[in-house]
């Protein structure tokens, strides 16, 4: 490793999720971390804006979309030099960075990201080498999707945890007559996809479940409220509320 690790955070164009992707940013740089970007075409991402204004959630808006914490990182984030000077997808390589980061996302511009056949062999090079992968919400989708040599999962053999079934389908019920199926990204929930990947479905940990702390947000000083699955080199989370301690176990992992 350099002496001061590098990650790559590939994104999308626009529809990623502000809070996944700028508190770890957040957290890790001022922590001495460099944080690199890439895009489709090498130019600065934008956020799903609906998560960033709350706009067409309704009374769902202050549950549903990014929470003063993720809204400031991500205002933050807009002025980071790397962020706005991005790699193009094709350009980035596994060899010239010491850590992935995968942030995730609903909004339709997210499937870009998630069937990015470069992406995906990038997520393998980077399993491949033992180097550290980190993959939240609609990220580890990205990571199942990934294959070995032998044509399996690079998570097949490992435990993850991503957005639960519970909470893509209540956020979706809650909001589709407004949204349709805004909050459905595929017809397949992201855990179902993810749980057959795996070599069982026990290996898929769902988390908190319909309890005061499954709806409860991480903050900078209460990082015990997020949920985090670690296997080895490999970092998991579920949803923008355990971004804080998504970040700081991603930390932890690059200096040990």
């Amino acid at each position: 490793m350099s002496t001061v690790p590098r990650i790559l955070v590939p994104l999308p164009a626009v529809g990623f999720d502000p809070t996944e992707c700028a508190v770890p940013w957040q957290r890790l740089t001022a922590a001495g971390i460099e944080m690199h970007f890439a895009t489709p075409a090498g130019r600065p991402a934008a956020a799903d804006p609906r998560m960033v204004t709350g706009e067409d959630l309704g009374l769902w808006a202050p549950i549903l979309r990014a929470n003063g914490h993720g809204r400031a990182a991500y205002a933050s984030l807009l002025a980071d030099s790397r962020f706005l000077a991005p790699l193009s997808h094709d350009a980035a390589h596994a060899a010239d960075f010491d850590a992935l980061m995968l942030p995730g996302g609903h909004a339709p511009g997210m499937k870009v990201y998630l069937e990015s056949a470069h992406l995906q062999s990038l997520v393998a090079k980077f399993f491949a080498s033992g180097k550290p992968v980190a993959a939240i919400c609609h990220g580890v989708l990205l990571a199942a999707r990934a294959r070995r040599a032998d044509g399996r999962s690079v998570l097949h053999g490992r435990r993850t945890t991503a957005l639960p079934e519970w909470m893509e389908l209540s956020a979706w019920r809650l909001t589709r007559n407004r949204l349709g199926d805004y909050y459905r990204t595929y017809p397949v929930t992201v855990q179902q996809e993810v749980s057959a990947a795996l070599a069982g479905p026990d290996d898929f940990i769902v988390g908190p479940h319909w309890s005061p702390r499954g709806f409860l947000r991480d903050t900078p000083d209460h990082t015990a409220l997020g949920f985090t699955v670690r296997d080895g080199n490999y970092l998991s989370a579920r949803w923008p509320g355990d971004a804080h301690r998504f970040a700081d176990e991603l930390l932890e992992m690059l200096r040990r």
